[in-house]
Parts: C-alpha cells; structure tokens; sequence
C-alpha cells in the first residue's frame, strides 16, 4: 500500500536529516526523532481503509536500550490497541526489532504509533526502520 498516496503524516518530532517518509520505502532509510523521549507518529487515511497486515521494524545499532511501543488503529468512533510491546536492544546481538501483525481491520481512519524509546527515561531517540502496510 502507497502510504504517501493515501494518508497524511503527524509527528511528535523529526531529524531533518532522518524524514519519515524514508521508513515507507523498502531500502529508503529510517525516520527518527528530533528530540529525545515518547514520540508518536498518526498515519491519517485520507479514506477508510481495510487493513490485512502491519510491519514494523526497528533498528537500534549504537545504545543498548528497552524500548516500548503502542500501535493502535483507529474508525470513527474509536481507536483500539493492536499490539504493546517491550524490546531490548543489546549490540551487537538484538539490534533490529521486527513486527508483523496480521490484523482484520475494517473501516481504519487512521493508525497511531507511540514509541518510549527508553522506559528507563533515558535520552534516546526513536526510530523507525521500516513501516508498511496492506
């Protein structure tokens, strides 16, 4: 699915240098945050959309962290959790982190990710490798 095509983006923060539009193409790079703590990303579908899966990855090569995340998708009435999650990035043994969730989701206004880049409360930056969607 064309994401940049049929939704618009709302972010928490970005690094110029790391725009989040790179995490939507394969091999595109990756977005990350222009300042460090919680970060959310929106994905706002310009129309209602049937979702059948959802990849996340995520890539953390220099600190050693454990990161959680949120995803949640949204109709009209209500957003609803998909998936909570902890991981611990440790180099150079578990640095990427992927997600696949095979979802049946009817009706998606939008799609919200919200990433604790340290649940120690930390300076670390989110990021995201790769965000993709069928």
């Amino acid at each position: 699915m064309d994401l940049q095509s049929i939704a618009q983006v709302e972010l928490t923060s970005e690094d110029e240098a790391f725009p989040f539009e790179a995490a939507l193409n394969p091999g595109g790079g990756s977005w990350r945050a222009g300042e460090a703590g919680e970060q959310t990303i929106r994905l706002l579908f310009d129309a209602p959309q049937h979702l059948t899966h959802i990849r996340l990855i995520f890539q953390e090569d220099n600190q050693q962290r454990t990161q959680q995340f949120l995803l949640r998708w949204c109709d009209d009435a209500k957003c609803h959790d998909i998936a909570r999650q902890q991981y611990n990035f440790s180099a150079p043994d578990s640095t990427i982190e992927t997600e696949n969730f095979e979802v049946n989701l009817m009706g998606v206004t939008s799609l919200e990710l919200c990433i604790t880049p340290d649940i120690s409360g930390g300076n670390a930056l989110a990021s995201l490798a790769e965000w993709r969607v069928a």
